[in-house]
């Protein structure tokens, strides 16, 4: 198998990875625990936060009597990383008898199971719960391979599973999952006792086990079998109809996506207060997206009730050919793409709200998932997190879809069943356990000087609010620690370092690229980029007044210029903070070229104040004053420079500038970070052109 066919025919058969010397001697709950973690852990067969385990045990309660305790997944945990803590314990003759029940409503469903509960502080038992408890079986997995939701999403359907697994498998038509789905499968297999699984439609599988490792053993021979099915029935069809666009190189692809995404997170950004992309340009993302019948097969909806949640019911398609259409074009078309179906999204919600979503409102109507033909796909997210999901989860649809659509047509949930999934309380009670967004969530922040300092204070502090942050520093290292102590901090891909000369027009360009790049656009700029020279004027080199210009005027304008051309692309207004000084307002002695240059960038924040508020740019200055520790310019001659001025010892020059200020404090870098915040933030919405100092009070520096 070669080309575009090869490439996207990702079903294979899951290895088994099953150690008996890992899983030896592991109580019930830990090995259920491990199970689930093998299961997770391979993709293919259980999606990000999907899928469901357990193991039922005679354990002795509170009071030492022995009860039948059923350990389930909880709601919103992932397989892949669940620990014990993750598994709620419910009383198993408590849950049996609902098994004679004619119906059950899910919110009654879930209060019953919450009273089942053996200790009290329990994660919510899985949607699925029900479903464990009705199989006999003392070790039950709930999976979503990509194989089985592929075997049963197409019309040739039943005939494939039958040829493949006979009387081995019980076949249920697509149900939503709760009550009526597990009683319905229980009823099922006590008219067909000699099955082994059953395949849900367009859903997933269930196995079990009278050992964990035979449920285990049992989802991976399924599996199999379904993966050979499916590759000899759709042999030679496999690829989605090749390739139509030719895939950009990946130079090429970049310098186009960095002049057009901006265009797309603006056009996004309409319906939410903040949010990145994520560029997925693996082989496997390019060829689908540049395949003949992806716009087709695409729009169909999406191949499992999991991945509603992240990717929507379908993604938007853009029609473009990067061999024949530039960038400008493709920006034309995201913006019109976008537009076009956040309309088709709130028709969608119009026409399927019934009683039960009514009180759900409208999520952001913009796609989450772009096809990009030639390029690859952009997924979107309120969070890099989120847009990591929603690109792994669009990762599974691809398998899924090619591999359906070669067995004779890809088939999908109505639009009806996914909105009932999409607005369904019980999967909206899992939106709802994330924790609150901060204040920047969702914004992009590029912070020059960001290795140490007032930058590094600021990178901390926006990130901790929410932001997204690229780190600018000539000290690549320095950048690179505090990338990653705020990824450590806040989540992968929530910091990116950059080395960047502020005073290289190529630097700063390549910098603003890198962060359209890696998040979609720029929301905030803090020019935070310093150095200083101390020297009266008859001992002021040329080279140190160009020096101080170059950083402290030309740097500023060159951040400036880059970021606006991308706020202005984005058309959604943001916010630019530079860092001055209180030199900037007040003569200093021996340091006219740094006082001069921070003046400079003082008055240019202003100019651009005039230029951006039209476009809702706003632009503000923050003066600090003796801000010491932590700082790169304080570790220099300036320190003893500034000292000699003042005729005062090194070890002395900060209590000289806290006796100099009206509160008497000393200035941190965290304290000039809060101003920026603040300037940041949306707390600032209506401020533009001001100057805040955050210098202790210096009387001289009152601006008037």
């Amino acid at each position: 198998m070669s080309g575009v066919a090869g490439v996207l025919h990702g079903i294979r058969p899951p290895e088994r990875r099953w150690d008996d010397a890992a899983a030896g001697g592991l109580s019930t709950l830990d090995e259920l625990v491990y199970r689930s973690n093998l299961l997770g852990g391979d993709r293919s067969l259980a999606n990000i936060g999907g899928g469901n385990t357990s193991a039922k045990q005679l354990l002795e309660d509170h009071a030492g009597r022995e009860v039948r305790v059923l350990w389930v997944k909880g709601s919103g945990t992932d397989l892949a990383t669940i620990g014990p803590s993750g598994f709620p314990g419910l009383r198993l003759d408590d849950l049996l008898p609902l098994r004679e029940r004619a119906q059950m409503n899910d919110a009654a469903m879930v209060e019953y199971l919450l009273r089942s509960a053996i200790r009290p502080d329990q994660p919510r038992p899985s949607i699925e719960t029900l479903l464990h408890a009705f199989i006999p079986a003392t070790h039950v997995d709930h999976t979503h391979p990509d194989a089985i939701i592929a075997l049963t999403s197409n019309p040739n359907a039943r005939r494939l599973v039958e040829e493949a697994f006979g009387d081995e498998a019980v076949w249920l038509a697509y149900q939503r999952p709760g009550f009526d789905m597990s009683r319905r499968i229980a009823q099922l297999l006590e008219e067909q006792p000699s099955a082994t699984c059953v395949l849900l439609e367009k859903h997933g599988l269930v196995t079990w086990g009278a050992t964990g490792e035979e449920s285990y053993g049992s989802t991976i021979e399924i599996v199999s079998r379904a993966a050979r099915a499916i590759d000899e029935a759709g042999r030679g069809r496999f690829g989605l109809g090749g390739q139509a666009v030719a895939e950009l190189a990946e130079g090429a692809a970049d310098t186009l996506l960095a002049q057009s995404l901006p265009a797309l997170r603006g056009a996004l950004l309409v319906d939410t207060d903040g949010l990145v992309l994520e560029l997925d340009r693996t082989a496997e993302a390019r060829a689908f997206a540049s395949s003949r019948r992806a716009a087709e097969v695409s729009q169909i909806g999406a191949p499992c009730p999991d991945h509603l949640i992240n990717t929507k019911h379908k993604p938007l398609v853009i029609a473009f050919d990067p061999e024949r259409e530039d960038a400008a074009e493709l920006a034309r078309r995201l913006r019109e793409g976008v537009g076009e179906y956040a309309r088709w999204y709130r028709e969608y919600y119009d026409r399927n709200l019934d009683d039960e979503t009514r009180r759900f409102p409208i999520d952001p109507a913009g796609p989450r998932v772009v096809l990009l033909p030639g390029v690859g796909i952009v997924t979107t997210g309120g969070d890099a997190g989120r847009a990591r999901v929603s690109r792994d989860l669009y990762h599974r649809a691809i398998v899924v879809e090619d591999a359906a659509d070669a067995l004779g047509g890809f088939r999908s949930l109505s639009e009806s069943e996914a909105f009932a999934i999409e607005y369904w309380p019980l999967e909206r009670y899992k939106l709802a356990q994330a924790p609150p967004r901060g204040e920047l969530a969702g914004r992009v922040a590029v912070i020059t000087g960001g290795a140490s300092g007032i930058g590094r204070a600021s990178a901390r502090m926006l990130a901790a609010r929410g932001a997204h942050v690229v780190i600018g520093d000539l000290n690549f290292d320095g950048a690179q620690e505090v990338a990653e102590e705020l990824v450590v901090a806040n989540g992968p891909r929530r910091a990116v370092p950059v080395r960047v000369d502020v005073t290289s027009e190529d630097a700063v360009a390549e910098l603003v690229r890198r962060a359209v790049l890696e998040y979609g656009g720029i929301d905030i700029l803090v020019a935070s980029a310093g150095l200083a020279t101390s020297a009266p004027i008859t001992e002021t080199s040329l080279a140190d007044w160009e020096l101080n210009y170059a950083v402290l005027a030309r740097g500023y304008f060159l951040t400036a210029r880059e970021t606006f051309r991308v706020l202005l692309e984005q058309g959604r207004g943001g916010s630019i903070v530079f860092v001055a000084s209180k030199n900037a307002l007040v003569a200093g002695g021996n340091a006219a070229a740094y006082s001069s240059a921070k003046a400079a960038s003082l008055h240019l924040a202003r100019c651009l104040a005039e230029e951006g508020g039209p476009h809702g740019i706003r632009v503000n200055t923050v003066n600090p004053d003796a801000v010491i520790q932590g700082s790169s310019i304080w570790s220099s001659d300036w320190k003893a420079e500034r000292a000699s001025t003042y005729g005062v010892e090194e070890e002395e020059l900060q209590t000289f500038y806290r006796g100099r200020t009206k509160l008497g404090v000393n200035v941190y870098p965290e304290d000039v970070a809060e101003a920026i915040a603040f300037f940041a933030g949306p707390r600032s919405g209506k401020s533009t052109g001001n100057i805040l100092n955050v210098d202790g009070g210096v009387t001289a520096a009152y601006p008037r």
